[in-house]
């Protein structure tokens, strides 16, 4: 007999376990972060005891294990091979007459003739034991058909002695094992089931994939009767994942190196994009769970999370920017659900019976309500950490996240709510916030990058100056001035080859440019010379409009780069640009109306290489009235967060948009604002 978990477990057989979750694990980023109470009446995993001993088999009315050799016990070979008679089928089902060791070598019989001889009449009964699905048992099935609850036991426990001799040649027996049903039953064979799982993956390495992905496949959702077999007392789902994760940690601790092979069966394992919202939630707070026990995964779950979360997250975007003159912005309003109530599956599965439009408004809520959902989760695992955390730690979390934003969100055009993770926690000291705009302009500026990924940076620092709450008006002035000296630089190297405003030439200057407009747009207050000195923004718009001033060097640069021949306020998004003009006229800082007027009748003559079957090349010129292709999106990361659920975590980090004393009337929200010019504004990129 092999036990290779024996050593590892403890004697007695203690109380049903929990979860245990750490305040801190005290090393490298991993150490810092810590999962909130995701699920209730969790057991202490910890004291997990999965050992039988003696007096617990006595305890369950088992025969007692022998202490010392017995005698062997000898069968007739004939009768192990023949055809059962109906008597015979009930007796085996109900494990009559048979005590533990007898059954324990039958199990050997069963197996060594099976893979020596070739004869499986024995196997396969044992087999079909664990074959049989209590749940499936009707009326037309007799109760003695159905394997017994002590019968289904002491076969275990027979699998479980000789587990050395369940070499791929019984991988038709192991799969019959681990596709039976064992969430449902008593606490006793559930730890009896998950000692024979971490034996199994211990001594047959071969087994160790199937085993992770069946237990990993009863993380995202309970199938219906699972916890509700005829006999057993009830199983509540949070008791059931509570097991699995028993099993996984059981598993991981006989064999350290099990987490590499683990984390591909995580990715393998998580939901289809088709699948309900209830089981992404689901499989997102197991994939959470999981890091409480096994924190060397912590990256590589995170980093899942975020791929799947910006994945759906783009696919959103995409989908209103289609429907949104039909269903309009206040689709994401509708809501919003319970934070703890779980979704049903009919929050997102799609009836045949739907038209089209009804399939497709379906679809777009439930991978709303994935986002929501998801994004809700990682705020929870990530805030009381990050709360409690000392500064190294934030900046360790900070790292983690930006680590995410480099490699996932970043590349990705138009994500519409996952980077808010970010938006959030960095705010919380001046450190980070510098953390963060360092890196963006580090970004920026660098030749390395590509123009696509330079300009996404920009367009993220420039949201999160405009847009964020928390960040102080020095910093405010700092990230201005260092956008206005390297517009500056870009000017001076490409004025001299441009011939006429290119976005295809160009990008990294128009994009600085546009960083620099909406930047102004929102925080002009902070860049006044009052601002400077200490004036509050309430002081500030009570000022005369003639005694808002601006530093020499803004209105400087401002009107070099705007009359350059690479001309920005043609290339940059029109909203953007008309608010600009309308406040720097207000403010007396630039009057550039001429020039828009002028830029109408500008013919901007773009190039685009479009491969054909016989890669020619095909020119197209972009009319002056064609806006797509030559001007940049007014996209801005971090515009107003509506998802129902998660939305709460956010409360306070906004800079709303402030109407301009003396040129909207004194008002003070977004909408006023968009009244002006016929809603041509800065604000129309604001997503409300």
């Amino acid at each position: 007999m092999v036990s290779v978990a024996a050593a590892s477990l403890t004697p007695a057989l203690a109380a049903t376990p929990t979860i245990h979750r750490s305040k801190m694990i005290p090393s490298s980023p991993v150490s810092i972060l810590k999962s909130s109470k995701l699920v209730s009446n969790k057991r202490k995993m910890d004291d997990a005891d999965l050992t039988l001993s003696p007096a617990s088999v006595a305890a369950e009315g088992l025969p007692e294990l022998p202490a010392k050799k017995r005698a062997r016990v000898t069968f007739n070979e004939k009768n192990s091979i023949r055809e059962f008679s109906v008597a015979e089928n009930a007796a085996l089902a109900s494990g009559a007459g048979k005590g533990v060791a007898v059954i324990r070598e039958e199990v050997r019989r069963a197996i060594h003739r099976h893979v020596t001889a070739g004869e499986s009449e024995a196997y396969d009964q044992i087999k079909e034991i664990f074959a049989v699905d209590p749940r499936k048992a009707d009326s037309a099935m007799q109760s003695w058909y159905l394997p017994s609850h002590e019968t289904v036991k002491s076969h275990l426990m027979g699998l479980l002695s000789h587990i050395a001799s369940l070499d791929r040649n019984c991988s038709g027996l192991v799969h019959a094992v681990l596709n039976s049903e064992w969430l449902g039953r008593d606490e006793a064979y559930m730890k009896l089931y998950i000692r024979f799982l971490g034996n199994l993956a211990a001594a047959q390495g071969t087994y160790l994939v199937p085993v992770l992905r069946m237990l990993t496949g009863k993380l995202a959702g309970v199938p219906r009767g699972t916890g509700s077999l005829p006999g057993y007392p009830l199983v509540q789902p949070a008791e059931i994942y509570c097991r699995v994760h028993l099993a996984l940690r059981h598993i991981l601790r006989l064999i350290p190196a099990g987490s590499g092979t683990l984390s591909p069966v995580l990715v393998q394992q998580f939901p289809p994009d088709p699948d309900s919202a209830k089981s992404f939630l689901a499989y997102t707070r197991n994939l959470i769970e999981i890091i409480t026990y096994a924190p060397e995964l912590q990256s590589d779950i995170l980093a899942l999370i975020t791929e799947r979360l910006v994945k759906i997250d783009v696919q959103i975007q995409v989908d209103l920017e289609d429907v949104e003159d039909e269903f309009g912005e206040d689709f994401l309003l509708e809501g919003p659900p319970d934070p703890e109530e779980e979704l049903d599956d009919s929050d997102s599965d799609i009836s045949d019976d739907e038209g089209e439009d009804d399939q497709r408004s379906s679809e777009i809520k439930s991978n709303i309500h994935k986002v929501d959902g998801i994004i809700d989760i990682l705020f929870e695992f990530f805030s009381d950490s990050f709360q409690t955390a000392s500064g190294d730690d934030r900046k360790n979390i900070l790292a983690l996240l930006m680590s995410y934003f480099r490699s996932i969100i970043l590349p990705t055009y138009k994500s519409r709510h996952s980077q808010f993770l970010l938006f959030h926690f960095s705010q919380a000291s001046p450190e980070l916030v510098d953390v963060f705009t360092t890196e963006c302009m580090e970004i920026i500026s660098s030749k390395n990058q590509s123009s696509l990924t330079r300009q996404s940076a920009a367009a993220y620092l420039a949201s999160y100056v405009a847009r964020g709450a928390h960040i102080p008006g020095a910093v405010v002035r700092d990230v201005f001035d260092i956008l206005l000296t390297h517009l500056t630089a870009l000017q001076a190297d490409y004025e001299p080859s441009c011939r006429g405003p290119d976005l295809r030439r160009f990008s990294p200057f128009y994009s600085t440019a546009q960083a620099v407009f909406y930047i102004f747009c929102f925080r002009w207050r902070d860049l006044t010379n009052a601002a400077a000195e200490g004036d509050t923004a309430e002081q500030i718009d009570d000022l005369e409009d003639g005694q808002v001033t601006f530093p020499p060097n803004i209105k400087e640069c401002l009107h070099k780069a705007i009359y350059s021949r690479l001309n920005p306020l043609k290339i940059c998004s029109p909203s953007i640009v008309t608010q600009f003009a309308r406040i720097a006229r207000h403010f007396e800082l630039l009057y550039v109306h001429p020039l828009l007027e002028a830029n109408k009748r500008l013919r901007v003559t773009a190039f685009r290489s479009i491969a054909t079957l016989a890669n020619a090349q095909v020119e197209r010129e972009i009319r002056a009235s064609d806006h797509l292709g030559y001007q940049l999106d007014a996209y801005f990361p971090f515009d107003p967060y509506h998802l129902p659920r998660s939305r709460r975590w956010l409360e306070g980090d906004y800079v709303e948009w402030r109407g301009i004393p003396g040129l909207d009337d004194g008002g003070d929200s977004d909408s006023e604002a968009e009244e002006e010019d016929e809603g041509d504004d800065a604000t129309a990129t604001d997503v409300e």
